[in-house]
């Protein structure tokens, strides 16, 4: 790790991981003039964008885009290619509770909003911000080899080892290599986790009822079941399913032939958008929630999964980590500007003190919906749906609520 590194393998920032959190940090960063490289063990080849509409031509794996999410994408020039390919703005959310008669509606008009989201393809966003980071000459993308040491070099600067052998050599290295993310273990940052007990079953729906540009959330004692619109066509309506099942219940969701799951999917989502016609192939993925005890020290810093994992019951996850993307860019900016290095710690520190608090609050705030609507007890689920229907008559608190999760407040 103490080897001279050549001139042409050293940048300000190296960033782990060419997902959307590290290529929009590398974007944030290169459109500011810092020289970046970008590490990722994955080829980087930009994902196909099938044209057609149909629950298999779509990506299983969508994200829910707050405004503010949108506008960073904007200012650094990603979003236009999202608009051009597809996404579907949804200006109202349903929201109800299976075990009563709790129901809260929030819609865009009541904060004077184009929108409260955007459902979009994740491989439409990573498309955008790849071609964005191919054609800024600040940036320098190495693909298809992994990392294999992250450490200090002779000089005081972070060195990364990858496997091919090369070195690199930075003022500073971001993992933004996801929930294992190697960084994080390479220099043992501690972090605090726990399984969920759930599996989020995904897959894209073919739905009889336009979606109206709604979001659909209902809670079930065995877990949330959110139908998120897509774009449709030819009188064809689709929504993106996200099921949060017990473990008995996800193995039964993928087992079933695609027959019964339509079934039980009209079952559990009481027919809101009439019948389910097709579905596309099922997959699952555990939920665990993690959260970094630190998210810095000298040299590295944490951001999106690396630092943070979330329930998907609100759809958080992504938005939390372009904020952490744009609070880290902005403060390695004004570090700059002040001739700060770039891996000075207090300097990463002003970027955790902005970040981590929030992220916390929405990860407990998360949680505890989630273990809320799991209890049974008649007592709680009497105090729950009065609390969503006087939630729904206040608008006042509607209105907050909004904002925060719109990112505007």
């Amino acid at each position: 790790m103490h080897s001279p590194v050549p001139d042409a393998a050293r940048s300000d920032v190296v960033v782990i991981g060419a997902g959307i959190a590290g290529l929009a940090l590398a974007l944030a960063l290169g459109d500011a003039g810092l020289q970046v490289t970008v590490v990722e063990a994955r080829p980087l080849v930009p994902p196909e964008l099938p044209a057609d509409y149909g629950t298999s031509h779509f990506d299983p794996r969508v994200s829910a885009l707050t405004p503010r999410s949108r506008e960073f994408l904007e200012s650094h020039g990603a979003w236009a290619a999202i608009a051009d390919y597809r996404s579907c703005a949804y200006r109202h959310m349903t929201v109800w509770d299976a075990e009563g008669t709790g129901r809260v509606e929030f819609d865009h008009a009541e904060v004077d909003a184009t929108a409260l989201g955007y459902i979009v393809e994740n491989r439409a966003i990573v498309s955008a911000l790849l071609a964005r980071a191919e054609a800024v000459p600040a940036i320098r993308l190495s693909g298809g080899v992994g990392l294999s040491d992250c450490g200090v070099a002779a000089s005081g600067d972070m060195c990364v080892e990858l496997e091919d052998g090369r070195l690199l050599e930075a003022e500073l290295v971001v993992a933004a290599d996801g929930a294992l993310s190697r960084v994080r273990d390479l220099m043992d940052f501690r972090t605090r986790e726990w399984d969920y007990g759930h599996r989020a079953v995904v897959t894209t729906i073919e739905v009889e009822q336009s979606h109206r540009e709604t979001a659909w959330q209902r809670f079930l004692p065995t877990g949330p079941l959110a139908l998120l619109p897509l774009p449709g066509a030819d009188g064809r309506h689709y929504c993106s399913i996200v099921w949060s099942a017990v473990e008995a219940l996800a193995d039964e969701l993928l087992a079933f032939d695609d027959v019964a799951f339509r079934q039980a999917l009209e079952s559990a989502s009481e027919a809101c958008l009439g019948a389910v016609l097709d579905c596309a192939p099922r997959s699952a993925f555990p939920l665990r929630q993690r959260h970094a005890t630190e998210y810095v020290q000298p040299g590295v810093a944490l951001v999106g999964d690396a630092a943070h994992t979330i329930h998907p019951l609100a759809g958080q996850g992504i938005n939390l980590g372009l904020q952490d993307v744009a609070v880290l860019a902005e403060e390695l900016c004004a570090g700059r500007a002040r001739g700060v290095p770039l891996g000075q710690l207090e300097l990463l520190r002003r970027y955790q003190r902005r970040r981590k608090g929030e992220n916390l609050l929405m990860m407990t705030a998360m949680d505890g919906f989630k273990r809320l609507f799991e209890q049974q007890s008649l007592p709680v689920r009497w105090l729950r749906n009065t609390g969503m229907r006087g939630v729904d008559r206040m608008l006042p608190l509607k209105q907050q609520l909004m904002r925060h999760a719109m990112g505007l407040g």
